[in-house]
């Protein structure tokens, strides 16, 4: 366990969608930035990197694109905003993650992301690219922490990452394994993503929800986890507490809020869902 000298406090604020702050001890982390007000947006970057496989089955042909809506703006502002110390960027591609709002907010600050993303964002030298189970080390407002990427399936040939921190304070849980956060990305449910659970301990799960959902020639293809797989897959990690976001505000998320509530009813799994009212600060975990 973490020494009593060294006790943490982690607290999120959730803003919209995947748009987070992450306190960790007064060091404020903000995910997958989104500030516009409810706007459309062209999806054509839905199917840009799609594998040529898929095109292939399609004759060739792609689809016409579909369009993103979101159908309320942010519950804060940028002005709104405390100091931000860094940015966990699950992906750049798409406007449910981050916005032209949220992307005047990636001038001049520590952002990381994909490699996609690293590159599609320079040359700003504060963005550093993650890959899959890839550790890095950073000072972010001057605690060192350890970063390292989870794997993601999103769109077919797009590039998302997760992330898991730990850092010293956090110390070592009962089990022998390190405590950690983690932060999903969006991504459906992966088995290589249980190998999380054999690495740390999480007591803190900000799992990316909703069962977003995108239309394909051959059928509808889902892009986030829903309710039952996101339960499925923090059991198996043995995460404490999982935080749902990123379910509401989006036509294309198909699963919300009150579906998730009966979900979490059914399952027995109240006693480790932290809610959270969107522009209120809440302590979820303290260790």
């Amino acid at each position: 366990m973490a020494s009593p000298n060294n006790k943490n406090t982690i607290t999120i604020t959730h803003i919209t969608a995947a748009t987070t702050i992450l306190n960790i001890n007064g060091i404020n982390f903000l995910t997958d930035p989104v500030f516009c007000p409810a706007s459309t947006y062209d999806g054509s970057h839905v199917f840009q990197k799609m594998p040529e496989a898929i095109t292939s089955q399609m004759g060739g042909q792609i689809p016409p694109p579909p369009h993103l809506i979101s159908l309320e703006g942010p519950a804060l502002q940028l002005q709104d905003l405390p100091p931000i110390d860094a940015i966990l960027l699950s992906h750049e591609d798409h406007a449910d993650n981050l916005d032209p709002e949220g992307r005047k907010l990636l001038d001049g600050r520590r952002v990381f992301t994909t490699s996609d993303g690293a590159k599609n964002l320079a040359p700003r030298p504060g963005v550093v690219a993650l890959k899959p189970w890839e550790t890095i080390e950073a000072v972010i407002g001057g605690t060192t922490f350890k970063m390292t990427g989870t794997p993601c399936q999103h769109i077919p040939g797009g590039e998302v990452t997760g992330f898991v921190l730990e850092t010293e304070s956090f110390g070592v849980n009962s089990s022998g394994l390190p405590n950690a956060i983690w932060i999903s990305g969006d991504t459906v449910y992966l088995d290589e993503l249980v190998e999380i659970g054999k690495k740390w301990h999480i007591q803190v799960a900000q799992v990316h929800l909703g069962k977003a959902v995108v239309p394909m020639p051959s059928g509808p293809v889902q892009m986030s986890m829903d309710g039952r797989s996101a339960i499925d897959l923090v059991e198996k990690i043995g995460a404490d507490v999982m935080v749902p976001v990123h379910f509401e505000s989006w036509e294309h998320f198909t699963e919300g809020g009150e579906d998730l509530a009966a979900i979490v009813k059914e399952r027995e799994f109240g006693d480790r869902v932290r809610w959270l009212t969107p522009g209120v600060a809440k302590v979820v975990a303290e260790f």
